[in-house]
């Protein structure tokens, strides 16, 4: 017999971290994998559906314009259950800390589902940082069966609120398993990443900062004082910039009305991800405020600077891989020059070893599920 298991997820990063498991538990014949997405993120979610030979099984599609937080999680909420209702599996498994994997997690324990939690135990402990997601990341950690900590820390995290230790699993981070998996696709198939080739030759020569910004704490000042930091880099004529713009348009307008025209300063569409991962090999320093870079980068041997003040992530600071600079345009710009400036600094964070995994995450996944079988 079988096991059905219901995969929910609705954008472009979970998309990322968890179609290597989907591609695990659909070549397992102990398992029949059914996927649900929201659509949290359309576009970027599909850029990465259709890279990793993804067809939903459902889709939601959920995603409006300047939609609130609670309308949002409503419209997950009940059609996620329905979904459930039609589809009756027997696990559910949602990934780090969205609005479609706290309602799907949600949606499950309404119907007494098992939910499995991959990428679980991160805290940043502050409610407001990052928002919501730190206090997503706990509503499904109080409802959670199987809890997949990436690291010893998120395994900590879990045990100090009381979850039964037999129930968290330290599995590695799926993210590696992807930029392993996306990687070899692109040594096979190079015109996978080609389309940056223009910006390569136009930059031949300067030294490339890859910046990532998306962060919901960062809209208003944070945004305006990121966009300065990149301004005031840029002035450097060994560096240049490039800058995927998230399609959020409060990181839009600011992003258009600060940095276009700079010579120095490519603001490019959001990139699918064999592209990102070309743009990670090519950037000598990741400067973002997501989550995902902290741990893709340093498995390439990039420093990452992440533009805010607290991170669910400590492994990457304490390794020495990534280091919180805050959005003051001053001190971004100062540790930017660091980095750039000071080969031994540099090299201490290119050099340390990625706390995130081994590129096995899945295939320990899949045996820790089919235990609950």
């Amino acid at each position: 017999m079988t096991a059905r298991i219901l995969v929910v997820f609705g954008t472009r990063p979970e998309a990322i971290k968890l179609f290597p498991l989907i591609h695990a538990l659909k070549a397992d014949p102990r398992f029949e994998c059914v996927v649900c997405v929201s659509a949290q993120h359309r576009q970027m979610l599909d850029q990465v559906l259709d890279i990793a030979g993804i067809v939903p099984d459902h889709d939601l599609d959920v995603m409006q314009p300047d939609q609130t937080l609670d309308g949002l999680t409503a419209n997950l909420l009940t059609g996620l259950g329905r979904v459930m209702d039609a589809v009756k599996p027997g696990r559910v498994i949602v990934q780090g800390d969205t609005a479609t994997a706290m309602s799907g997690a949600l949606a499950a324990y309404y119907r007494k589902i098992p939910v499995d939690h991959v990428e679980a135990g991160l805290r940043s402990y502050s409610i407001y940082h990052p928002w919501p997601e730190e206090v997503n990341r706990k509503i499904i950690g109080a409802m959670a069966s199987l809890h997949f900590a990436p690291t010893t820390t998120s395994e900590a995290a879990l045990l100090r609120e009381n979850v039964a230790q037999t129930r968290v699993h330290v599995t590695g981070n799926t993210v590696i398993d992807a930029l392993h998996w996306v990687t070899a696709e692109i040594e096979r198939n190079p015109a996978l990443a080609a389309g940056l080739a223009d910006l390569e030759a136009r930059f031949a020569g300067k030294r490339i900062i890859g910046v990532t910004s998306h962060r919901r704490e960062n809209f208003g000042e944070g945004m305006e004082q990121i966009a300065l930091a990149i301004r005031q880099i840029a002035e450097r004529p060994d560096t240049a910039v490039i800058f995927p713009v998230h399609l959020n348009p409060n990181v839009r307008k600011v992003m258009n009305e600060r940095l276009s025209g700079l010579d120095n300063v490519a603001l490019i569409e959001p990139l699918d991800y064999p592209h990102f991962a070309r743009l990670l090999a090519i950037s000598e320093i990741m400067l973002t405020d997501s989550g995902g870079v902290q741990e893709e980068a340093p498995a390439l041997g990039k420093p990452v600077l992440v533009m805010r003040e607290t991170t669910e992530r400590p492994e990457g600071v304490e390794a020495g891989t990534a280091k919180l600079v805050g959005t003051d345009a001053a001190h971004i710009v100062t540790e930017l020059s660091t980095l750039l400036d000071d080969k031994t600094a540099y090299e201490a964070m290119a050099r340390a070893h990625n706390p995130f995994g081994d590129g096995q995450t899945s295939r320990r996944i899949l045996e820790l599920l089919a235990n609950e079988i």
